[in-house]
Protein backbone atom coordinates (compact mmCIF):
# COMPACT_ATOMS: atom_id res chain seq x y z
CA UNK A 1 0.00 0.00 0.00
CA UNK A 2 1.46 3.57 -0.79
CA UNK A 3 2.10 6.70 1.45
CA UNK A 4 -1.07 7.86 -0.58
CA UNK A 5 -3.24 5.44 0.37
CA UNK A 6 -2.13 5.24 3.68
CA UNK A 7 -2.83 8.26 4.34
CA UNK A 8 -6.82 7.79 2.80
CA UNK A 9 -7.40 4.79 4.79
CA UNK A 10 -9.67 4.73 7.68
CA UNK A 11 -7.77 4.22 10.44
CA UNK A 12 -5.20 6.79 9.43
CA UNK A 13 -7.18 9.74 9.00
CA UNK A 14 -8.87 8.72 12.49
CA UNK A 15 -5.49 9.01 14.11
CA UNK A 16 -5.36 12.27 12.10
CA UNK A 17 -8.19 14.46 13.14
CA UNK A 18 -8.55 17.02 15.34
CA UNK A 19 -10.47 15.55 18.10
CA UNK A 20 -7.34 12.62 17.93
CA UNK A 21 -3.99 15.23 18.07
CA UNK A 22 -5.94 16.94 21.01
CA UNK A 23 -6.16 14.40 22.91
CA UNK A 24 -2.79 12.64 22.24
CA UNK A 25 -1.65 16.48 24.08
CA UNK A 26 -3.80 16.19 26.89
CA UNK A 27 -2.43 12.50 27.47
CA UNK A 28 1.40 14.24 26.94
CA UNK A 29 0.37 17.17 29.16
CA UNK A 30 -0.95 15.07 31.73
CA UNK A 31 1.46 12.40 31.65
CA UNK A 32 4.08 15.08 32.18
CA UNK A 33 2.66 16.77 35.25
CA UNK A 34 2.31 14.03 36.70
CA UNK A 35 5.53 12.70 36.47
CA UNK A 36 6.96 15.94 37.90
CA UNK A 37 4.29 15.22 40.68
CA UNK A 38 5.88 11.84 41.21
CA UNK A 39 9.70 12.71 40.79
CA UNK A 40 8.80 15.09 44.20
CA UNK A 41 7.43 13.02 46.38
CA UNK A 42 9.50 10.23 45.35
CA UNK A 43 12.09 13.31 47.43
CA UNK A 44 10.10 13.43 50.24
CA UNK A 45 9.28 9.19 50.17
CA UNK A 46 13.15 9.01 50.63
CA UNK A 47 13.99 11.47 52.88
CA UNK A 48 10.29 12.05 55.03
CA UNK A 49 12.39 13.91 57.94
CA UNK A 50 10.68 16.72 56.44
CA UNK A 51 7.67 15.69 57.89
CA UNK A 52 8.64 15.29 61.38
CA UNK A 53 10.31 18.55 61.28
CA UNK A 54 7.51 20.48 60.14
CA UNK A 55 5.42 18.77 62.93
CA UNK A 56 7.17 20.96 65.53
CA UNK A 57 5.54 24.10 64.81
CA UNK A 58 2.12 23.32 64.94
CA UNK A 59 2.68 21.84 68.12
CA UNK A 60 4.32 24.33 69.34
CA UNK A 61 1.81 26.79 68.63
CA UNK A 62 -1.02 24.59 69.37
CA UNK A 63 0.47 23.53 72.60
CA UNK A 64 2.43 27.09 73.69
CA UNK A 65 0.43 29.98 72.20
CA UNK A 66 -2.67 28.34 72.08
CA UNK A 67 -2.97 27.21 75.59
CA UNK A 68 -1.53 30.69 76.65
CA UNK A 69 -4.22 32.80 74.87
CA UNK A 70 -7.01 30.27 75.68
CA UNK A 71 -6.66 31.22 79.15
CA UNK A 72 -7.28 35.13 78.33
CA UNK A 73 -10.55 34.73 76.71
CA UNK A 74 -10.41 38.09 75.57
CA UNK A 75 -10.24 37.09 71.24
CA UNK A 76 -14.31 36.46 70.39
CA UNK A 77 -13.95 32.98 68.66
CA UNK A 78 -17.97 32.16 67.77
CA UNK A 79 -18.86 29.89 71.11
CA UNK A 80 -16.13 27.95 70.39
CA UNK A 81 -12.87 27.48 73.03
CA UNK A 82 -9.08 29.52 71.37
CA UNK A 83 -7.69 26.12 70.83
CA UNK A 84 -10.57 25.14 68.90
CA UNK A 85 -10.80 28.29 67.09
CA UNK A 86 -7.21 28.60 66.74
CA UNK A 87 -6.14 24.74 64.95
CA UNK A 88 -7.78 25.32 61.03
CA UNK A 89 -5.17 28.80 61.42
CA UNK A 90 -2.35 26.99 62.00
CA UNK A 91 -3.31 24.04 59.46
CA UNK A 92 -3.55 27.20 56.94
CA UNK A 93 0.16 28.13 58.19
CA UNK A 94 1.77 24.82 58.35
CA UNK A 95 0.32 24.37 54.23
CA UNK A 96 1.98 28.19 53.53
CA UNK A 97 5.27 27.37 55.49
CA UNK A 98 6.48 24.15 53.54
CA UNK A 99 4.40 26.33 50.03
CA UNK A 100 6.21 29.28 49.99
CA UNK A 101 9.76 27.59 49.99
CA UNK A 102 8.97 25.10 47.72
CA UNK A 103 10.41 27.21 44.62
CA UNK A 104 14.29 27.15 45.99
CA UNK A 105 14.27 23.42 44.30
CA UNK A 106 13.98 25.74 41.15
CA UNK A 107 16.93 27.80 41.83
CA UNK A 108 18.64 24.10 43.38
CA UNK A 109 17.69 22.50 39.96
CA UNK A 110 19.21 25.23 37.67
CA UNK A 111 22.46 24.75 39.78
CA UNK A 112 23.23 21.25 39.18
CA UNK A 113 22.17 21.82 35.63
CA UNK A 114 18.90 19.94 35.85
CA UNK A 115 16.63 22.53 34.60
CA UNK A 116 18.14 23.44 31.28
CA UNK A 117 17.76 19.95 30.52
CA UNK A 118 14.15 20.18 31.20
CA UNK A 119 13.50 22.94 29.73
CA UNK A 120 15.12 21.03 26.35
CA UNK A 121 11.77 18.26 27.12
CA UNK A 122 9.03 18.74 24.54
CA UNK A 123 6.38 19.84 27.24
CA UNK A 124 4.52 22.79 28.29
CA UNK A 125 6.66 25.13 30.56
CA UNK A 126 3.32 25.20 32.65
CA UNK A 127 3.85 20.99 33.45
CA UNK A 128 6.62 21.93 35.26
CA UNK A 129 4.91 24.61 36.91
CA UNK A 130 1.48 22.49 37.76
CA UNK A 131 3.52 19.28 38.63
CA UNK A 132 5.78 21.52 41.59
CA UNK A 133 2.70 23.12 42.73
CA UNK A 134 0.43 20.19 42.89
CA UNK A 135 3.43 18.04 44.93
CA UNK A 136 3.27 21.12 47.31
CA UNK A 137 0.05 20.35 48.04
CA UNK A 138 0.74 16.17 48.37
CA UNK A 139 3.44 17.46 50.64
CA UNK A 140 1.27 20.05 52.46
CA UNK A 141 -1.16 16.82 53.04
CA UNK A 142 1.27 15.13 54.95
CA UNK A 143 1.44 18.12 57.66
CA UNK A 144 -2.82 18.24 57.50
CA UNK A 145 -2.44 14.37 59.15
CA UNK A 146 0.25 15.81 61.42
CA UNK A 147 -1.87 18.41 62.39
CA UNK A 148 -4.97 16.29 62.63
CA UNK A 149 -2.96 13.59 64.89
CA UNK A 150 -1.64 16.97 67.56
CA UNK A 151 -5.27 18.07 67.63
CA UNK A 152 -7.14 14.53 68.59
CA UNK A 153 -4.22 14.31 71.33
CA UNK A 154 -5.06 17.59 72.55
CA UNK A 155 -8.32 16.79 72.61
CA UNK A 156 -9.37 19.84 70.14
CA UNK A 157 -13.12 19.05 69.00
CA UNK A 158 -13.11 19.39 65.38
CA UNK A 159 -15.73 17.85 62.49
CA UNK A 160 -14.10 14.47 61.58
CA UNK A 161 -16.70 13.75 58.77
CA UNK A 162 -16.11 13.08 55.71
CA UNK A 163 -17.20 15.90 53.63
CA UNK A 164 -15.62 17.95 55.74
CA UNK A 165 -12.33 16.40 55.56
CA UNK A 166 -12.44 16.29 51.78
CA UNK A 167 -13.13 19.95 51.47
CA UNK A 168 -9.91 20.42 53.70
CA UNK A 169 -8.00 18.37 50.99
CA UNK A 170 -9.42 19.82 48.26
CA UNK A 171 -8.21 23.66 50.23
CA UNK A 172 -5.14 22.58 51.32
CA UNK A 173 -4.20 21.44 47.61
CA UNK A 174 -5.24 24.74 46.17
CA UNK A 175 -3.62 27.01 49.18
CA UNK A 176 -0.82 25.15 48.30
CA UNK A 177 -0.27 25.71 44.41
CA UNK A 178 -1.17 29.69 45.48
CA UNK A 179 2.03 29.77 47.67
CA UNK A 180 4.15 27.63 45.64
CA UNK A 181 3.37 29.17 42.34
CA UNK A 182 4.28 32.47 44.30
CA UNK A 183 7.53 30.80 45.57
CA UNK A 184 8.51 29.41 42.03
CA UNK A 185 8.04 33.65 41.02
CA UNK A 186 9.90 34.72 43.52
CA UNK A 187 12.58 32.21 42.74
CA UNK A 188 12.50 32.72 38.76
CA UNK A 189 13.02 36.67 39.70
CA UNK A 190 15.75 36.07 42.32
CA UNK A 191 17.80 33.93 41.15
CA UNK A 192 20.06 33.16 44.07
CA UNK A 193 19.39 30.56 47.41
CA UNK A 194 20.17 33.54 49.69
CA UNK A 195 18.12 36.64 47.98
CA UNK A 196 15.04 34.01 47.82
CA UNK A 197 15.03 32.91 51.12
CA UNK A 198 15.26 36.28 52.45
CA UNK A 199 12.21 37.04 50.52
CA UNK A 200 10.55 33.89 51.74
CA UNK A 201 11.17 34.94 55.40
CA UNK A 202 10.07 38.42 54.48
CA UNK A 203 6.50 37.60 52.97
CA UNK A 204 5.58 34.22 55.33
CA UNK A 205 4.57 36.72 58.34
CA UNK A 206 2.60 39.12 56.85
CA UNK A 207 0.38 36.66 55.04
CA UNK A 208 0.16 34.69 58.06
CA UNK A 209 -0.35 37.97 60.67
CA UNK A 210 -2.66 39.84 58.26
CA UNK A 211 -4.98 36.72 57.88
CA UNK A 212 -7.78 35.45 60.21
CA UNK A 213 -5.34 32.52 61.53
CA UNK A 214 -5.20 33.61 64.73
CA UNK A 215 -8.17 36.50 65.56
CA UNK A 216 -11.30 37.48 63.26
CA UNK A 217 -11.03 39.97 60.73
CA UNK A 218 -13.52 41.98 63.07
CA UNK A 219 -11.42 43.02 65.57
CA UNK A 220 -8.36 43.56 63.04
CA UNK A 221 -7.85 47.95 62.49
CA UNK A 222 -9.44 49.28 59.32
CA UNK A 223 -6.23 49.20 57.32
CA UNK A 224 -5.37 45.77 58.48
CA UNK A 225 -8.90 44.31 57.81
CA UNK A 226 -8.09 45.84 53.93
CA UNK A 227 -4.91 43.18 53.72
CA UNK A 228 -6.78 40.91 54.79
CA UNK A 229 -9.78 40.40 52.47
CA UNK A 230 -6.61 40.70 49.92
CA UNK A 231 -4.81 38.07 51.12
CA UNK A 232 -5.03 34.47 49.89
CA UNK A 233 -4.87 32.69 53.06
CA UNK A 234 -7.57 34.54 54.59
CA UNK A 235 -9.98 32.65 52.00
CA UNK A 236 -8.30 29.17 52.88
CA UNK A 237 -8.73 30.03 56.66
CA UNK A 238 -12.49 30.82 56.44
CA UNK A 239 -12.72 27.31 54.70
CA UNK A 240 -10.28 25.07 56.74
CA UNK A 241 -12.67 26.85 59.71
CA UNK A 242 -16.43 26.13 58.08
CA UNK A 243 -15.37 22.47 57.29
CA UNK A 244 -13.40 21.70 60.32
CA UNK A 245 -15.12 23.69 63.29
CA UNK A 246 -18.56 25.77 61.99
CA UNK A 247 -20.20 23.81 59.42
CA UNK A 248 -21.07 27.05 57.74
CA UNK A 249 -18.99 27.06 54.57
CA UNK A 250 -19.21 29.91 51.53
CA UNK A 251 -17.79 27.40 49.31
CA UNK A 252 -18.78 29.24 45.82
CA UNK A 253 -17.26 32.43 46.80
CA UNK A 254 -14.32 31.14 48.67
CA UNK A 255 -13.37 28.77 46.45
CA UNK A 256 -13.78 30.95 43.48
CA UNK A 257 -11.61 33.69 44.59
CA UNK A 258 -8.72 30.94 45.57
CA UNK A 259 -9.24 29.21 42.32
CA UNK A 260 -8.37 32.22 40.47
CA UNK A 261 -5.73 33.46 42.46
CA UNK A 262 -4.08 30.03 41.63
CA UNK A 263 -4.88 30.32 38.04
CA UNK A 264 -3.07 33.86 37.58
CA UNK A 265 -0.03 33.06 39.95
CA UNK A 266 0.37 29.71 37.72
CA UNK A 267 0.26 31.80 34.66
CA UNK A 268 2.85 34.29 35.52
CA UNK A 269 5.15 31.24 37.16
CA UNK A 270 5.06 29.54 33.88
CA UNK A 271 5.74 32.48 31.73
CA UNK A 272 8.69 33.68 34.22
CA UNK A 273 10.20 29.80 34.93
CA UNK A 274 12.49 29.82 32.02
CA UNK A 275 14.44 33.38 33.19
CA UNK A 276 15.37 31.68 36.06
CA UNK A 277 18.63 29.97 33.88
CA UNK A 278 19.73 33.78 32.72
Amino acid sequence: MTSSALARSPGASADNTPEARQESWLAVWLRGIAGVVELEVRKLWHDPTEVFTRAVQPALWLLIFGEAFSRLRVIPTGGVSYLTFMAPGILAQSMMFISIFFGIAIIWERDLGLMQKMLALPLPRSVFILGKALAAGVRSLAQVVVVVIIALLMSIPLRWQLVPLLGVIATVMIGAMIFASFSMILASIVKTRERFMGLGQLFTMPFFFASNALYPISIMPPWLQVLSRINPLTYVVNLLRGFLVTGQVNAPADFGILIAVAAVMVILATWLYPTAIY
